[in-house]
């Protein structure tokens, strides 16, 4: 996983381990972009933090490139939906909790 910059937008890039099929076309990785207040609504965070499917499966349309379907992410290798789910939490963290999860030197 690799971080992308962006114009004041936060991505991450996912490679999949096991990439999806759409019909013709293969999506080998998806692009998932911090999710706005808005594109929570009728979630709940902690749902999102502790990696609920039925939340992933809401918010990972709104919030994929391309745009995961969701059929695209019952699709989905157990593997590639925790590194979606885990972008998706490192997103939600605050700066001071992340700091506080870093290993110290």
């Amino acid at each position: 996983m690799t971080e992308i910059a962006a114009t004041a937008v936060a991505l991450a890039l996912v490679t999949l381990d096991t990439p999806l099929k759409r019909g013709e076309a293969t999506i080998e990785s998806v692009q998932v972009r911090k999710p706005q207040s808005g594109e929570l609504r009728g979630l709940s965070l902690s749902q999102l933090l502790n990696l609920d499917y039925g939340a992933l499966e809401t918010l990972l349309p709104r919030i994929t490139i391309p745009m995961l379907s969701k059929q695209d992410v019952a699709a989905l290798d157990p593997a590639d939906l925790t590194q979606l789910g885990s972008e998706v939490m490192d997103f939600l963290l605050p700066k001071g909790a992340k700091a506080g999860l870093s290993p110290s030197a």
